[in-house]
């Protein structure tokens, strides 16, 4: 859970702004704690624009698809879109101004918003409060690195737009190598709750266990928390969306990615999707401006733009298999 191009930020200056952060800093976006300079780079090295003044790819309107959207929102002319504001570059987070919303998944949904003819609007909320706004039918659609599960399926509808990859970061040099449960058995792992990172490392602790080997010393964090947790050797290891550790692990220097996995787990392609309340009548026309958009190649431009190319997907699918149930 993408790029107009200027300045780069050094590693002197991004480990300055993580201590800053840490003692009290006023900045409370994620471009504020990891880059106080003009601009970043991508996980593939691509220079990122965090300035409030993106540049956007934008796309026409297609008429037979908006007049997919349900009628009660065609009114309104809005789409409501829920996202994170927990989450880190370049999925959904702040610009240095340090309250416009910027990321793949903000350029996505207003994409998507252009095809349909709407005008999008943002709720940024904690990770939990994405499925009760969607159950109350307070937001329209969840766009925030949301992966496709068989429990979320009894609840949601979904159009799937990118691959869910996870990823493992720790400190560069030593050594660490994760391919599966044994690699982490004993260390002290971070990861965000509620997730479905929390569920991988949950059932592989317990699979360690069934092995006779040490369980995973599973530790929670929120947002940004975890930088200085990895930094200052209180956990080992941090699993989370791969997009956003590999864009910190390029900023700082300090981390790498030492290993990935299918955020579906070992049976399933792991895939996040737009999510709708089920049966609200909106997954027909997500999917449609999702196909639209990979088609006319705006897609494309957006997930290069932030470096995400490896996690493009053909087409949309509409609630595909998704994690099993633990």
């Amino acid at each position: 859970m993408s790029l107009p191009r200027r300045a780069l930020v050094t590693a002197a200056a991004l480990t300055a702004a993580l201590v800053l952060a840490g003692c009290g800093s006023g900045a409370t976006g994620a471009a504020g704690e990891l880059a106080p300079a003009k601009g970043s780079t991508a996980p593939d090295g691509t220079v990122v624009n965090l300035s409030p003044n993106q540049e956007r790819v934008t796309t026409p309107k297609v008429d037979a698809i908006a007049a997919l959207v349900p009628e009660e929102i065609r009114r309104k002319g809005t789409l409501s879109v829920v996202d994170s504001i927990g989450s880190t570059p370049p999925l959904d987070f702040y610009a240095n101004d340090d309250k416009t919303i910027i990321g793949v998944e903000p350029d996505l949904a207003l994409l998507i918003g252009n095809v349909l003819g709407l005008k999008v609007e943002f709720n940024p909320v904690s990770w939990e409060n994405i499925f009760v706004g969607l159950d109350s039918g307070k937001y329209d659609v969840g766009l925030s690195n949301i992966t496709v599960t068989e429990a979320r399926k009894e609840k949601y509808d979904f159009a799937t737009y990118r691959l869910d990859v996870l990823g493992f970061e720790a400190k560069k040099g030593g050594g660490l190598k994760v391919t599966g449960p044994r690699d982490l058995a004993g260390k002290a792992v971070g990861v965000a709750t509620g997730t479905n990172q929390e569920k991988l490392l949950v059932s592989w602790s317990e699979e360690n266990v069934r092995n006779g080997l040490k369980p995973i010393d599973i530790k929670y964090f929120q947002g940004t928390e975890y930088y200085l947790a990895l930094s200052s050797g209180r956990i080992e290891v941090y699993t989370g969306p791969n997009p956003s550790l590999a864009f910190h692990a390029v900023q700082t220097g300090e981390t790498e990615v030492v290993g990935t996995y299918s955020g579906g787990g070992a049976d399933v392609l792991g895939k996040i999707a737009a999510t709708t309340r089920k049966d609200n009548g909106l997954v027909k026309a997500l999917n449609g401006a999702i196909d639209e958009v990979i088609r006319n190649g705006t897609y494309g431009q957006v997930l290069k733009r932030w470096g995400l190319d490896n996690e493009a997907v053909k087409s949309s699918e509409i609630n595909p298999p998704g994690l099993p149930k633990l």
